[in-house]
């Protein structure tokens, strides 16, 4: 998709409706300028979230858990730590 943008004589640029839709840019919307090999990158700045950060760090979800399960891990887990040996 190509949406056009003209630059005015301040440096100042329009984003298209139909981007700021995509990315939910509005007013007060902070944007990032890069360059990578002689092309402009312009991405939106975002602030993450708890949930966001979770879900990148951990992509799919834990296997359910019930309290035998959680008793009997942490049985295994003491004796473990204090088994002789």
């Amino acid at each position: 998709m190509t949406a056009p943008s003209k630059v005015t004589a301040q440096g100042q640029i329009s984003v298209p409706a139909e981007i700021r839709k995509k990315l939910g840019i509005g007013p007060g919307s902070i944007l990032e300028w890069e360059t990578q090999d002689g092309q402009a990158v312009v991405r939106k700045a975002g602030r993450s979230s708890f949930a966001d950060v979770h879900r990148a760090l951990f992509p799919e979800k834990p296997a359910k858990r019930n309290l035998a399960n959680v008793k009997d891990a942490i049985g295994k887990y003491i004796r473990s730590r204090h088994a002789r040996g």
